[in-house]
């Protein structure tokens, strides 16, 4: 029997706001307290022109402006795994608006695996010193007065976290929409038995949850979405829907990632994301730099 580490509130609705980037196609979101100005930010993400080397901050500047512009109290910067094909900007708005981060404690494996992976060293710190916190299965955080509830689903990646707040839960890469389906589960670390599992956990939250993507490419040409539903999902999901073994899941789900190329960010993203969204270390000239491991992934 599939089994979630509590009891979602149900009658508690906070209000949700996304931000899309569409170089990545990533959905980034503010969620506030109806009760206070308290808010937590979740997936932010941080420009980057690979090509010429250059990072900035326009997608990163418009939550900050909306946040100021309301008035919010920034409480949290939730990465609900540490991505491979954005660069997180939490540390860029934290120091702007403050607030506290916070990923999976299994973040640790992640660091381990891409640590050796890009040759890092031993000051690079593989305990996850570099975020606020790190969450375990069942554990819960304030923003003002709403109660947030982590699930640990993993899968996509060792760490990955489902953060339920009220009706609104954000599943990171664990789900698309019912017409998109699941993420790939072949990084290191991921495992589609694993992945297909976790999904079963978000799918035994009540039937009217909201689930908000942390992703979305418009399958088949229809226009951007990021909100679904537990329900939505059961009925409609091209993956796991309308009761999908776990056999039959795992089969499709390796094939489907062995013809599946390498996301085009994912050599800076996992650099970047496994230090917090930090920039690795200046040379003793003061210059960053980014390494590419050949054959390494």
């Amino acid at each position: 029997m599939t089994t979630i580490p509590f009891t979602p509130d149900m009658t508690l609705r906070p209000e949700v706001t996304a931000f899309f980037d569409a170089p990545t196609n990533t959905i980034s979101y503010v969620v506030k307290d109806l009760k206070s100005l308290s808010c937590a930010v979740i997936d932010s993400v941080m420009d980057i022109d690979y090509a010429a080397g250059r990072i900035t901050y326009d997608g990163a500047d418009k939550i900050i402006a909306f946040i100021t512009e309301q008035g919010l109290k920034l409480e949290w910067l939730i990465e609900t795994h540490v991505h491979a094909d954005h660069l997180s900007a939490a540390p860029y708005i934290q120091s702007k608006l403050g607030g506290k981060l916070g990923i999976g404690e299994n973040i640790v494996t992640v660091q381990e695996t891409f640590g050796k992976i890009f040759n890092e060293g031993t000051e690079f710190q593989r305990d996850g010193s570099q975020f606020d916190r790190l969450f375990k299965d069942g554990d819960s955080y304030q923003i003002g007065g709403m109660t947030a509830r982590v699930m640990h689903t993993p899968g996509h990646t060792p760490a990955c976290m489902t953060h339920t707040i009220g009706d609104a839960s954000f599943v990171g890469d664990t789900l698309f929409m019912p017409d998109g389906g699941s993420a790939r589960a072949d990084f290191p670390g991921g495992d589609a038995r694993t992945l297909y599992r976790s999904i079963q956990r978000v799918l035994a939250l009540p039937r009217e949850m909201r689930l908000f993507m942390c992703h979305d490419y418009g399958p088949n040409g229809r226009d951007i979405q990021w909100e679904t539903t537990v329900g939505d999902e059961i009925d409609h999901n091209i993956h796991v829907g309308k009761g999908t073994d776990e056999d039959s899941f795992v089969a499709m789900r390796e094939a489907r990632d062995a013809t599946l190329a390498m996301p085009k960010l994912i050599i800076p993203s996992l650099q970047v994301n496994m230090r917090a969204g930090q920039l690795p270390p200046k040379d003793e000239d003061g210059k960053t730099f980014l390494k590419v491991p050949i054959n390494g992934l």
